[in-house]
């Protein structure tokens, strides 16, 4: 039998990237001093919020860089580990 070919095919690399929750709690959006706008250019460990857990504040940080293009979750909104919070376009 002959090998199976190789097969040709598209690749997608699409330029947008999302920010996740890195746990359970309540998401508050980083003061405006540190995050202003949609559209402002965020670095990779930036934070752009904070999720309030059981006893303690963990923030969170975006793995890229990249123009933030709108939160998605709400201020006090309950959020999970893992959730999408804000997405950013890449540079």
């Amino acid at each position: 039998m002959d090998a199976a070919p190789q097969c040709a095919g598209e690749r997608l690399s699409g330029p947008e990237r999302v920010v996740i929750s890195p746990c359970i709690g309540q998401f508050r959006p980083a003061p405006p001093e540190v995050v202003t706008a949609e559209g402002e250019i965020i670095s990779a460990g930036e934070v752009v919020g904070y999720v309030d857990a059981q006893d303690r504040t963990v923030p969170v940080r975006s793995a890229f860089s990249g123009w933030l293009m709108g939160l998605l979750v709400h201020d006090g909104e309950r959020v999970r580990e893992g959730q999408p919070v804000a997405w950013l376009r890449a540079i």
